[in-house]
């Protein structure tokens, strides 16, 4: 029947009624009236307004971010940026996982995985 922890899972699922129709897919953002403009690394983006960067970063590359190591809750530290914010001098490290997004922000420096995941983006 298959492996071990294919035939565990297949037992547990809960059953579906045959005429169910799956119409709508969970929106992994936070709902957003408008998209903002921010720099990643000199390019001008828009992403959605009232979300964490790193989901903004997925709005931005959806076939690669979720897909990256990260956790999305701080622990792995994979979603590292330096940041300059609209009234700051000098650019801030923060976690992209917990900051939220604000219009006009600069994001000055990006880790290693997440410049391996924004690469498409990046380099259009």
């Amino acid at each position: 029947m298959g492996p071990p922890i294919l035939v565990y899972f297949m037992a547990t699922m809960l059953p579906i009624k045959e005429d169910t129709e799956f119409t709508q897919v969970a929106d992994p953002f936070r709902p957003y009236e408008r998209l903002v403009k921010i720099k990643v690394l000199n390019k001008t983006v828009e992403v959605p307004e009232r979300n964490s960067l790193l989901r903004c970063f997925q709005f931005l590359s959806p076939e690669t971010i979720p897909y990256g190591r990260f956790c999305w809750n701080q622990d792995c530290q994979y979603c590292r940026v330096m940041a300059k914010l609209p009234d700051d001098t000098k650019p801030r490290e923060m976690l992209s996982c917990k900051f939220m997004v604000m219009p006009g922000m600069e994001i000055t420096e990006i880790s290693p995985e997440l410049k391996l995941c924004l690469r498409p983006v990046l380099h259009k």
